[in-house]
């Protein structure tokens, strides 16, 4: 389904663009430049296509120049860097490029057509189709100078291989997003989950970006100035979202609606990109009540692109930034039963949920108790939308690097729970009880993101633009 939520607006992502070709065959071969430029102008106009903003600093034909196009791509602060060989040309046109930028490089090698004219072709008309040539020695240069880089070759309307490029484009996109991101931690750990505890500098060390501790109170002298006249327009704008169930009181409804005016304003104040937070709390105080008013508010976020999770699960919370950075959303997840006779995986949670992958209009359900967690109120109620789907979790290694743990699956028809969770049935093509032990057995945690689309290419990608490792569970 649609959820009409106004959608954060993040930087889009920014392309550093650089063509080149020897220029000892200018003279050779007059036709040949006005040529190979005509390609470097589609491929600038097709990485524009992809939603990003492409920083292209022309054609290069020689060292000097491509040390000024290195000086230039620096300076512009580029996420990727894309190289186009568009005949031969020396690796020292472009590892200056490489070196000096720092954001991860991508070769490409685009012929004009399919294949050559044979039979007509001279030889200025076969170096236009000659970009494969130097790309395994832009390979040996960039391995021997230590700069990681991948590739794609094709030609010029080759959508397959566009395929490819927009997946390194939309990757360095959710790298940049971490490298630049703010991700609240607001409370205190569930007591006891030993799985969820994170090194804060180790979120910084492996993907950038800085984590704002925040504090209950932070949230509470916020909501304390929440108007009437707010509440009542954030009541209204749940009822366009959700469908109301006749369990919701109407005291805890207002508070919930408080809550996310509040909550909206934390997040603005701090400019946070994600936002973690648990409170226990005790007798119904302030704090207690303001952890249990948090689903309704914390919903909205997630579904307009800032991801909020329960628990202090701060890995999980970026996990579901990085899904919904894909386009997949990212729901927060948890096991919670298997059913054998049907062979599914049925997995979701209580408290907040992705609204925007939802496979019909979000349920509001109020209870009077939250299982394992103090307080009462609203809670969210839905499946994630039928077809394929991918689970995805940050893996925390004993030796303090991250790594992705990622599973694609299809959710399916089947009895759900009306408890007041998030829950969808997933078929992963084998034996549920096998699935959940090898995807216990990688290491992860019990929470991660589920996100619609199968996504594990992509996460691929953006898995070595960071430089961390990927699991794939496929029984």
């Amino acid at each position: 389904m649609t959820i009409e939520l106004d959608r954060i607006s993040p930087p889009r992502t920014r392309v550093g663009l650089v063509a080149g070709g020897l220029g000892a065959y200018w003279p050779q071969f007059p036709d040949l430049l006005p040529q190979l430029r005509r390609s470097a102008d589609r491929v600038s106009e097709r990485m524009r296509d992809l939603g990003c903003d492409v920083v292209d600093v022309g054609f290069i034909s020689d060292a000097q120049e491509g040390a000024a196009a290195a000086e230039r791509l620096r300076e512009a602060g580029c996420d990727i860097i894309v190289g186009f060989l568009t005949t031969y040309m020396t690796a020292t046109m472009l590892v200056p490029v490489a070196q000096r930028s720092g954001a991860p490089v991508l070769l490409i090698n685009l012929q004009p057509t399919e294949s050559m004219e044979h039979a007509t072709f001279d030889t200025g008309q076969w170096l236009a189709y000659c970009g494969a040539c130097p790309l395994p020695e832009m390979a040996n240069a960039f391995t021997r100078c230590g700069i990681p880089f991948r590739s794609v070759s094709g030609y010029l309307e080759d959508e397959r291989a566009w395929s490819k490029i927009g997946r390194w484009v939309r990757a360095a996109g959710v790298r940049a997003a971490l490298r630049r991101g703010r991700h609240g931690l607001m409370g205190h750990l569930y007591p006891g989950m030993l799985d969820v505890a994170t090194d804060l500098t180790l979120v910084t060390a492996n993907l950038g970006g800085h984590v704002e501790v925040l504090e209950f109170d932070d949230l509470r002298v916020r909501v304390e100035k929440v108007t009437d006249s707010e509440v009542t327009q954030r009541m209204d704008l749940a009822r366009d979202v959700f469908e109301l169930a006749d369990t919701v009181n109407e005291d805890d409804f207002s508070w919930a609606a408080r809550v996310s005016v509040g909550l909206d304003r934390l997040v603005d104040d701090f400019s946070l990109d994600s936002l973690a937070y648990y409170h226990r709390g005790l007798d119904g105080e302030i704090h207690e009540r303001l952890g249990a008013g948090m689903i309704l508010g914390a919903s909205l976020l997630t579904a307009r692109g800032v991801p909020t999770a329960g628990e202090y699960e701060l890995r999980t919370s970026l996990a579901m930034m990085i899904m919904d950075r894909l386009g997949g959303g990212g729901s927060f997840t948890e096991l919670q039963a298997l059913d054998f006779t049907r062979g599914h995986v049925e997995m979701g949670h209580d408290g907040p949920a992705h609204l925007a992958i939802s496979a019909r209009r979000p349920l509001l359900r109020g209870l009077g108790v939250y299982h394992g967690k103090r307080g009462w109120g609203v809670s969210v109620e839905f499946d994630v939308a039928h077809g394929p789907v991918t689970a995805f979790g940050l893996l925390h290694k004993p030796d303090g690097r991250f790594g992705f743990v990622v599973s694609e699956g299809e959710v399916v028809d089947g009895p759900l729970l009306r408890i007041g969770n998030t829950t969808s049935r997933v078929d992963f093509g084998c034996d549920p009880g096998e699935w959940v032990d090898q995807w216990s057995a990688t290491g992860i945690s019990h929470h991660w993101a589920l996100g619609v689309g199968h996504r594990a290419a992509e996460l691929r990608a953006v898995a070595d633009l960071l430089g961390v490792d990927l699991v794939e569970v496929a029984p």
